[in-house]
């Protein structure tokens, strides 16, 4: 997955979501910035950045005014994403999900670099079926 390769080359769990749909032609470039609050579980160790990066594409792709979808869908699909990564990892929170592991450590690298993965998949599972 691309978003791993930028995550490991120094952007953001969440950036590196966001990052791999821009370069997909999913959502626009201007959207990168907003991602970067929402790295390390959005500053307080909350909802994982890369969670959060895939309800931002979700929302993008299927909210409100958007010709694919409404608010209805767009909360289904978000519904649908987190119920798919919770099969996995049991949990949404960064603090929760990295319990354990010192921030800096390589350890944490590779656990977030799986989370980054995790959520690209589900997100392009998700978008196939519904597209």
């Amino acid at each position: 997955m691309k978003a791993a390769e930028y995550f490991n080359s120094g952007y953001s769990c969440s950036e590196s979501v966001i990052k791999e749909a821009i370069e997909k032609g999913l959502i626009p470039e201007d959207l990168l910035s907003a991602a970067t609050a929402f790295s390390g579980g959005m500053g307080s160790g909350c909802l994982c950045g890369a969670v959060a990066a895939s309800q931002i594409i979700i929302g993008w792709l299927y909210g409100r005014n958007n010709q694919k979808g409404n608010e209805v869908k767009a909360r289904a699909l978000a519904k649908q994403f987190i119920e798919e990564f919770k099969k996995s990892h049991k949990a949404t929170c960064c603090r929760v999900l990295t319990a354990g592991m010192d921030m800096a450590s390589p350890e944490r690298k590779a656990h977030c670099t799986n989370m980054v993965n995790d959520c690209t998949k589900i997100l392009e599972e998700i978008i196939k079926v519904k597209v």
